[in-house]
This record gives C-alpha cells, sequence and structure tokens, in this order.
C-alpha cells in the first residue's frame, strides 16, 4: 500500500512539469499565443481548486480506491490524448483531463494515509511528499531528453503515461482484492459537511497557511528564473537554479518524520520555514545575482511548508472523514487563493516596472507562514471545534 501510495502522488505533478520546459515548441506547433499559452501554465491551480472542492462526492461514492484507480486513469488519457491532439483548445482540454486527475489525486491523499498508515502518519506522507516534489522535478529534467530521443514534444509528454500506467498496477490489485474498499467517509462515521467544517479555527488556520505557501511556491515556478534573468544570469544557469530550488525539498520532506518527532507540536517548523523563505525572497531583493545559488536553496527549505501541512491535514483530525473533509477544504479552496500569488507578482511587476514591491510582498505572505502555522501546530483536532451539526 506505501508502493501504491507513492507511486500515486509521483504522478501528480507530471502534468505540470513535463510542459514548461517544451512549451515552446508546442505553441509554434498548434499556434498558440502568449495569451493561451498563459492560461495553460495557470491551469494546474485553477483545476487543483474547482476539481479538488469538486471531488469531495465522488470520492465518497467511489470509495478511496476506486478513486485512486479513477485518478491515474485520468491522468493516462490526458497526457496521452493531448500528445495526439492538433488543434489548441482541444490540447487544452485534454490538460485538463490529466490535472483534474492530479486534482482529486491530491485531496485523497492525506486521507489514504490516515486508512492505512495511522501510526506512521508523518513518515508516509513525508514520502508521498517527496514523491510529488520527484515527479515535478524528473518531468522538468527529463522531457527534452525524451522528446530529442524519440522525435519530437508530443512523444516526450506522451511517454510520461507510461509512469501512470506503471502506478496503475498496484491499485488494480488492491481494488481487487478488497471488496468493501476505504470510504473517505464510511459509514460507521458522521458525515462532517462544509457548514459545519467551516466553523472551525483548525480549518481556516490549515487552509490560510497552505494558501500561502502554496501561493508563494507558484510564485517562484513562474518567475524565479525571470527575476535571475532580469539581474544578468543567464537563462541556462536560471534553469538550473530553479532545478536546484525544487531538488532541496526533497531530502528536507525526508527528514520531515525525524524533525516533526524533535519538535513536537511546539511551532519551530513553521517559524523556520517563514524565515528561510522570507530571506531567501530578501536576498534576491537586495543582491539577486552575487549569490543566487544560496537564494534557491533558502527557497528550497521554506517548501518543506507543503509537505508539513499535508501531513497535519491528518494529524488533527481523528477519523478518516475528518481528513477527508479537512483536505477538501484545504486544498481545494487553498489553491483558489493560491492562484492569486503568481497572478499578483505579475500584475505587480508590470504596474511599477520593478521586481522591488512583488519581492517585499513575498516577503510580507513568507511571515503568515509563521501566523498560521502556529495556529495549526497546536494539538488541536478538527472534530473538537465543529460543535453540534
Amino acid at each position: 500500500m506505501a508502493i501504491a501510495i507513492v507511486l500515486l502522488a509521483a504522478n501528480l505533478r507530471v502534468a505540470v512539469g513535463s510542459i514548461g520546459v517544451v512549451l515552446e515548441s508546442v505553441r509554434d506547433d498548434l499556434a498558440m499565443s502568449a495569451t493561451v499559452g498563459g492560461v495553460l501554465t495557470t491551469l494546474p491551480v485553477i483545476c487543483f481548486a474547482v476539481f479538488g472542492v469538486g471531488s469531495a462526492g465522488a470520492v465518497r461514492r467511489l470509495g478511496l480506491h476506486r478513486a485512486a484507480v479513477a485518478v491515474l486513469v485520468l491522468v493516462v488519457i490526458g497526457l496521452a490524448t493531448r500528445s495526439l491532439v492538433h488543434d489548441r483548445l482541444l490540447f487544452l482540454l485534454c490538460s485538463v483531463v490529466a490535472l483534474a486527475g492530479a486534482a482529486v489525486g491530491n485531496i485523497i491523499l492525506p486521507p489514504l494515509v490516515k486508512a492505512h498508515f495511522p501510526d506512521r502518519i508523518a513518515l508516509v506522507s513525508s514520502l508521498y511528499g517527496a514523491a510529488l516534489m520527484a515527479g515535478a522535478s524528473i518531468a522538468s529534467v527529463t522531457t527534452v531528453p525524451l522528446s530529442d530521443a524519440l522525435g519530437g514534444w508530443r512523444e516526450g509528454l506522451a511517454a510520461w503515461a507510461g509512469l501512470a500506467v506503471v502506478a496503475l498496477v498496484p491499485w488494480l490489485v488492491v481494488v481487487r482484492r478488497d471488496v468493501s474498499d476505504v470510504r473517505a467517509e464510511p459509514e460507521s462515521e458522521v458525515r462532517l459537511p462544509l457548514r459545519a467544517v467551516a466553523r472551525s479555527s483548525v480549518v481556516w488556520a490549515m487552509l490560510l497557511v497552505f494558501a500561502v505557501q502554496s501561493a508563494i511556491a507558484y510564485a517562484q515556478f513562474g518567475w524565479f528564473a525571470e527575476i535571475l534573468t532580469d539581474a544578468g544570469i543567464s537563462e541556462g544557469n536560471a534553469g538550473a537554479l530553479l532545478g536546484l530550488l525544487t531538488a532541496v525539498g526533497i531530502p528536507l520532506t525526508l527528514s520531515l518524520p525525524w524533525l516533526m518527532g524533535r519538535v513536537g507540536d511546539r511551532p519551530y517548523l513553521p517559524w523556520a520555514f517563514a524565515a528561510v523563505t522570507a530571506v531567501g525572497w530578501l536576498g534576491l531583493l537586495l543582491s539577486p545575482a552575487s549569490v543566487p545559488w544560496l537564494w534557491a536553496v533558502l527557497l528550497g527549505l521554506g517548501g518543506g511548508a507543503f509537505t508539513w501541512t499535508l501531513t497535519m491535514i491528518a494529524r488533527r483530525t481523528r477519523t478518516t472523514a475528518g481528513t477527508a473533509a479537512l483536505s477538501v477544504t484545504t486544498q481545494g479552496f487553498g489553491y483558489l487563493i493560491a492562484g492569486v500569488g503568481p497572478f499578483g507578482v505579475g500584475a505587480l511587476h508590470d504596474l511599477t516596472g520593478s521586481w522591488d514591491a512583488p519581492l517585499i510582498a513575498l516577503i510580507a505572505l513568507s511571515a503568515l507562514i509563521a501566523v498560521f502555522g502556529t495556529i495549526v501546530a497546536r494539538p488541536v483536532m478538527l472534530e473538537d471545534t465543529i460543535g453540534p451539526r
């Protein structure tokens, strides 16, 4: 089951990581304008929000195991078909299919861990968090070589459908052997409607810390390299530094179980994530070209807030139903708010003509990770805060 969960996670950012590096070729081949290309780069956040919130009912009906199979089938279909179409609208629609699967996958990972590994939540969460990062990073690094070796960007993108097929195998075995399946909302558990969940301070703190760190992360993905190139760093080096930023998060994520065991319920980790993120942005503001590798490393370390938050979704609930409800609310609405991050950075840059204002705003956002993370770190369970339903 742990292998199945990790393989599922490894497929949830492939659709995102593989497209950016061949976007210019895709745009040229499909006569895609810069505006349409911008829509394509914004689709992940939109789909993660819309399909994340809208997936709760479907996951309840299917059960977590069958939902995982459905996720991977959507990823396979979306990745395979978008490499075949010759119309830009169809390409976007096929991308939406793959991203819809990824969105539901985001939602079901925490309750899967809660259901199968209630005593090893931090360990398994760190493993799938590292798999998420590794999937995105490997797709970014290898899609161009794959495209060159296989004959073009279409083949390079289609190859990633094979990874999802591999991940399907253990899940098909699980579904075949498990007649009852594991429900996001077992019959023995009371359903937690959105109205009741929305009254919880745990939900709001979790949602906001997730939204803030996601807004910062997608601002990094979208603008970090351009900030460096505007400071005089070559495009090749800027791309390598963005890869370094992503790679740093993998060993940190794997070390989270040990770190969380050491600090317990004290809020030292969100404080540390906020501090290194703020210093990373401050370095880019004051001296972007001096030691850019250091700013990349600091921002990558701050990205540990992502896996920490996902781990806390399962640790701050008593039941699988509670975990599912908190996961839907946190990630669905969190991604919706997070979309303001990359858009706002670009808008502030256009408005002011420099990176100063966007970077100052990102430093301020970094501080909010500490504020809301302090609330999340308290040992308060969701089910104890929602009152009578």
